[in-house]
């Protein structure tokens, strides 16, 4: 199933997409969850209990819509760096003997077709496109066999980054480079395993203004879904919603010659196989 999560009067709620439109299950089924957060918290028989309401629900058609990120209050955007083979080498970085992780304050969050603003105080904005996994149910100490019992879904992801704050700044500013409002696109939809099937062979592409600057797959990551999973949870317990940005590709715009950045009025699109498009345009900051 793909879902998204929409803002209703009464605030996010989540709704299943379909080619006519958005379904929203708790609409035919009051005794759900209205937020998808809290539908992946109860488990399988909730979600198949939306599935079977969703069949009885209105259409609400797109164009009335506003979408919100497919989980708009994440507790945790956990990042990894250097995970893809092909990028490390194209940084000259050496390919790391653990997971290199970092996080992003949930204020970065910004869902598909909302504007990436660029912070007065940096002009080296770069670009990163990313598979994001979304928890589906507490994780702690679980193994890397086990690992995706536990995934909830998968969407895109964008990891803008502040080089010259990520790496300029002493010693280095990770979360805040990473972390200015705007600098984690995600969505346009939670997709789940079953429409996805193997997270490790996935083809992942980064476009700028139409031109392809990232493309490459998932079966260059250093470190798979389910080793993250088992790496991360055994010191912070994973919750429902929680998301994980996996890594990027090579092409970045730092390691151009000369370097690309994004710039206002840029269109920065996302996209991966079996998952969609995250769109989004580049703006000053402070220019709606």
């Amino acid at each position: 199933m793909r879902w998204i999560s929409y803002l209703a009067e009464s605030g996010p709620r989540a709704a299943v997409a379909t080619s006519a439109g958005y379904v929203d299950p708790a609409l035919a089924d009051p005794t759900l969850p209205c937020c998808l957060k809290q539908l992946l918290a109860r488990g399988a028989s909730a979600l198949s209990a939306a599935a079977t309401a969703a069949k009885t629900s209105p259409v609400i058609p797109i164009e009335q819509v506003k979408r919100l990120a497919p989980i708009p209050d994440p507790q945790k955007i956990i990042c990894v760096g250097l995970n893809y083979a092909d990028h490390a080498r194209e940084t000259g970085a050496e390919i790391p003997a653990e997971p290199l992780i970092f996080n992003k304050f949930p204020t970065a969050l910004r869902a598909s077709d909302e504007p990436i603003e660029l912070p007065m105080v940096s002009d080296r904005v770069d670009y990163e496109a990313e598979l994001v996994v979304i928890i589906g149910r507490e994780a702690c100490n679980v193994t890397e066999d086990t690992a995706l019992d536990y995934v909830g879904g998968y969407t895109c992801g964008h990891d803008v980054s502040a080089r010259d704050w990520q790496k300029g700044k002493p010693g280095g500013q990770w979360l805040l480079g990473k972390s200015f409002d705007s600098f984690a696109p995600c969505g346009p939809e939670l997709v789940t395993p079953d429409e996805v099937g193997d997270p490790s062979n996935l083809r992942v592409q980064f476009r700028l203004n139409g031109r392809t600057m990232q493309d490459s797959s998932t079966n260059q990551l250093i470190f798979s879904v389910p080793k993250l999973i088992e790496y991360i949870s055994q010191v912070c317990t994973l919750l429902p919603g929680d998301l994980i940005y996996t890594g990027t590709p090579p092409g970045v715009g730092v390691a151009r010659k000369p370097p690309v950045f994004l710039q206002p009025g840029d269109i920065a699109e996302v996209e991966i196989d079996r998952i969609g498009i995250l769109r989004n345009p580049v703006i000053a900051s402070g220019n709606g």
